[in-house]
């Protein structure tokens, strides 16, 4: 934790020392995205299927092509599901992510296609149950990882789209706990400076 308030101080410092003046700028620095989607689990049991994220993430423009931020996102997915008519065993999984961002945009006009990334903490959990055993105690767990995240995508006015690869590594109770995230938003201030 400690790691990335220190790494946020360094951005926000940069953001400082390198913005340009605002008399230079065609976008307003600040912004909020704020985006719901669909996660997709890369990996899983039989029945594996995707589920819903939801993501806040404030940003600041270094310059007109670079914004860097920090994303809070949380998905929840269903890791396996097994219906043989007599029972129900399922495991449900959520991700919860607090990562550094840095976004690239490949211009300044309207449509601004992006590349990005980041890093930070993934905290992953989850829960097994077995409805042949309603009595049963549900297996809960939980664990955090170092992790990091790719994305490119779209923003056209005030309208964000993004494919993301996030990856949340292995944990003792599963391989495998990356995931994609396709998601649809809207940018909360940022837009450009009325001349």
């Amino acid at each position: 934790m400690k790691k990335s308030i220190l790494l946020a101080v360094v951005f926000l410092t940069a953001a400082q020392v390198f913005g340009q003046d605002a008399s230079e700028r065609i976008f307003k620095p600040f912004k909020v995205d704020v985006s719901a989607g669909f996660a997709l689990p890369l990996s899983g049991g039989n029945g594996a299927k995707g589920g819903l994220l939801f993501a806040i993430e404030p940003k600041y423009a270094v310059v007109e092509k670079l914004a860097v931020g920090i994303r809070f996102e949380g998905a929840i997915m269903a890791r396996a599901v097994v219906d043989n008519g007599m029972e129900v065993i399922g495991e449900a999984q959520a991700n919860g992510s607090y990562l550094l961002t840095g976004d690239y945009y490949f211009n300044n006009n309207n449509f601004r296609p992006f590349l990005g990334g980041g890093v930070g903490l993934f905290k992953v959990a989850g829960a097994a149950v077995n409805s042949n055993d309603p009595l049963q105690e549900e297996d809960v767990y939980t664990e955090n990882n170092f992790g990091g995240m790719i994305r490119g995508g779209f923003e056209a006015g005030h309208f964000r789209f993004g494919i993301e690869y996030n990856i949340a590594g292995k944990t003792s109770f599963s391989p495998n706990n990356d995931y994609l995230g396709f998601k649809l938003g809207v940018c909360l201030g940022g837009g450009r400076y009325k001349r």
